[in-house]
């Protein structure tokens, strides 16, 4: 025997697909209410109509309704409520998106990755330009500050002054000044607006990943959250998974070509780890990912909020760590 369902009944056919019973959905059939039971089939549960069979026939194997020749076609006015239906739970569907901080915070990160993507090719375009004018200038040294200059000057020997530095010789045409001018303003824009991403950034993951945030700094706890495509994920991850994530070339080319395995991924930008000696950062990282591990998790299934005073034995590790691997 089989048992098949969909939103309006269910039946139970024996093996020459004849109803042996049948169960109607008799409910008040508004389009909420049927929003409400689309969902649980998108879900792959059953409908009440659906349980009361099953137990009634314990031995039914569940069947698609498709696969059965005799599945009543939709009526008109069912055909009316369902599209109704489905219209509701589409919005339902979007608002539930729109709440989500996960889905927010992966648009917030990869918006700034892609802004200062683009910051920095501005950045060394306008170094360049402004550089082959400015031939005594330090570009390494000075490349913050040479946007802000030029964007706050009104002529090419006014952008020397504010860097203290001789332009060459060289007459620069209004229109050309123009272009360096404006160009230097929208790599001063743009770098303004990374800031106002980052501080998005750590406003929501403070919120939705506290403990993380504390650990690791909000900034990265977004970033790991973002490549784990989302905290229930990344609080189901192991250690060792999250040590890595964001290192996937580096462990591709690890799996096909041989080459060394990587040690950390993103979480290699935490000031514990990049600015230890190279023969600790490993211990460190695992150590560090294992601490992370259990924060998401803390976050994630409801624990405490970690405080000051975990961070801070955390640290006493690392100094452990540090002690511990020195090369004297």
């Amino acid at each position: 025997m089989k048992l098949v369902w969909d939103w309006r009944f269910a039946r139970v056919y024996d093996d020459n697909q004849r109803v042996i019973d049948e169960c109607v959905w008799s409910g008040n059939q508004t389009p909420v209410a049927l929003a409400e039971r689309l969902a649980l089939l998108m879900e792959g549960r059953m409908t009440t109509e659906a349980r009361t069979l099953a137990d009634r026939f314990p031995e039914c194997i569940v069947t698609p309704s498709t696969s059965v020749n005799s599945w009543p076609d939709l009526e008109s006015h069912e055909s009316t409520l369902l599209q109704e239906a489905s219209l509701q739970l589409a919005g339902r569907n979007v608002a539930d998106s729109a709440s989500n901080p996960d889905f927010r915070l992966e648009h917030l990160v990869r918006a700034t990755e892609e802004m200062r993507t683009a910051h920095n090719t501005l950045e060394s375009r306008i170094v360049e330009w402004a550089g082959l004018f400015l031939p005594k200038l330090d570009l390494d040294l000075n490349r913050n500050q040479i946007a802000a200059a030029v964007t706050g000057s009104e002529n090419l020997q006014e952008t020397a002054e504010h860097l203290d530095t001789t332009s060459a010789g060289v007459e620069v045409g209004k229109k050309e000044w123009s272009g360096i001018h404006s160009l230097a303003s929208s790599t001063v824009n743009l770098a303004a607006d990374v800031e106002r991403m980052e501080d998005s950034i750590r406003e929501l993951s403070s919120i939705h990943l506290p403990s993380l945030s504390l650990l690791l700094g909000p900034l990265l706890a977004a970033k790991l959250c973002t490549t784990a495509h989302g905290r229930e994920r990344l609080a189901r991850l192991p250690a060792s998974t999250i040590q890595v994530l964001g290192a996937e070339t580096a462990f591709f080319m690890h799996m096909r070509q041989g080459t060394p395995p990587p040690k950390h991924g993103h979480i290699f930008q935490h000031p514990w780890i990049c600015r230890s000696p190279k023969w600790t950062r490993g211990s460190i990282a695992r150590m560090l990912a294992a601490k992370a591990a259990i924060a998401v998790r803390v976050d994630h299934f409801g624990g405490e909020t970690w405080t000051s005073k975990q961070i801070s034995e955390i640290e006493q590790k690392v100094g452990e760590i540090r002690a511990r691997k020195s090369r004297r």
